[in-house]
């Protein structure tokens, strides 16, 4: 029923899919703001935001770019978890515009008031939560009721992002709730993809060992994530919160171990993906050493954040924006520029907090990696998001499917 609404949607494409501009916006502001980060960071820009500019920098990452992408999957996805009709048209086109109005309203937020920013910034999750619930609701899909709940707590993080930064100048505690909360999404959601995708694929073209489909090991490791995450909220440098990092991040390395990861280097669609989740047990792992008062902790924010989350966004949207528009599922040298750009980035910016003597020029290095990365998305998918598969393929290099 989705499938068919989306072919006979007469409007223009960019709004037949949820993914469409989401993705797209979403590469867009993530480009765009580290390309204006480089000079807030260094004193010689400002925003007129009510918030500290780091504040700014993550809340921009962390409540309004990956929310973008989250409802992107979220709304493509649904449809084929419920059997019913896609999110379209002038409903997708108003989520769209009341995204767009809480990115303005937080960089504007000095000008417009801290309480009206919010208010305006919340909507966005506010609305995705109650259409996403409503769906899956009337749809009886209750197994995947949770992906709702922790949506639920990011607009909890979000709101009290804005009061925290109000009245206590800062914000800390939301930050590591908003990271707590993608961190979970991506074991849940990574978890049931990468082995699924991998497993078709691996049974077509590379017969052998397969990976475990997702099973009580997954439920326990997930379980054990969010309670070293609560724990990492609470007190992120005490002792007790360092070794149950250090115990959750030894846990994903086996459920990584378990997905055949290995043998996927010929499938670059595929590879990244695991690289991707690769950097969750590494920020585990580098939140246990902080724990321990070995490191800084934003090393292992930084393997979350920019590893995990910035490989794992790419990875999704180049294999959904091409599956879902009906092209090969090819990864073509533009889109493989595109990996190796986030991979540098992350690998850069966990490198600067390691290499403190480097730790400008690894900064400038991640920057540039990211901007690449997110714009060259923006660039080569953005034609095809926009409804111009001919243009987006001569873009990128990826044959049309044969009909």
């Amino acid at each position: 029923m989705a499938g068919a609404r989306s072919r006979h949607f007469q409007g223009w494409p960019l709004f037949a899919n949820s993914f469409r501009p989401f993705f797209l916006l979403a590469a867009i502001q993530a480009g765009l703001s580290i390309l204006v980060w480089l000079p807030m960071f260094h004193g010689e820009l400002s925003v007129t935001s009510a918030f500290a500019p780091r504040d700014w920098h993550v809340h921009e990452m962390l409540y309004g770019f990956l929310p973008a992408v989250i409802t992107g999957f979220l709304f493509t996805a649904i449809p084929n978890w419920t059997g019913r009709l896609p999110i379209q048209g002038s409903s997708l086109a108003a989520l769209v515009v009341v995204w767009l109005a809480g990115r303005a309203a937080v960089v504007l937020s000095a000008e417009i008031g801290w309480a009206f920013a919010l208010l305006v910034d919340a909507a966005f999750l506010v609305l995705v939560v109650a259409a996403a619930a409503r769906e899956i609701v009337a749809g009886g899909n209750w197994r995947n009721f949770p992906v709702v709940g922790l949506v639920l707590v990011l607009l909890s993080g979000n709101v009290a992002f804005h009061l925290e930064a109000h009245y206590n100048g800062a914000a800390d505690v939301s930050i590591r709730v908003g990271i707590g909360v993608v961190m979970l999404l991506i074991s849940l959601i990574g978890g049931r993809i990468i082995p699924s995708f991998t497993r078709n694929w691996l049974v077509k073209f590379n017969p052998g060992r397969v990976p475990v489909p997702f099973g009580r090991f997954d439920g326990v490791v997930i379980g054990s994530s969010g309670l070293a995450l609560i724990a990492w909220i609470s007190a992120p440098l005490n002792v007790i919160t360092g070794v149950a990092m250090a115990l959750v991040g030894a846990l994903h390395l086996v459920r990584l171990a378990r997905w055949a990861g290995d043998r996927t280097a010929r499938e670059r669609l595929l590879v990244i993906l695991h690289i991707g989740y690769a950097f969750v047990p590494s920020g585990f792992l580098l939140n246990a050493l902080a724990g321990f008062g070995m490191l800084p902790p934003s090393a292992g924010i930084h393997a979350w954040m920019t590893g995990a989350a910035g490989t794992m966004t790419l990875a999704v949207m180049t294999r959904a924006s091409l599956g879902h528009t009906g092209q090969a599922l090819t990864a073509s040298p533009a889109t493989q520029a595109i990996y190796a750009a986030i991979i540098v980035a992350a690998l850069a910016r966990v490198g600067a907090v390691l290499l403190p003597a480097h730790g400008d020029l690894l900064l400038h290095f991640a920057a540039c990696g990211w901007i690449v990365a997110f714009l060259g998305f923006a660039v080569a998918f953005g034609p095809l998001l926009a409804g111009h598969p001919k243009r987006a393929l001569a873009i990128v290099g990826v044959p049309a499917p044969a009909r």
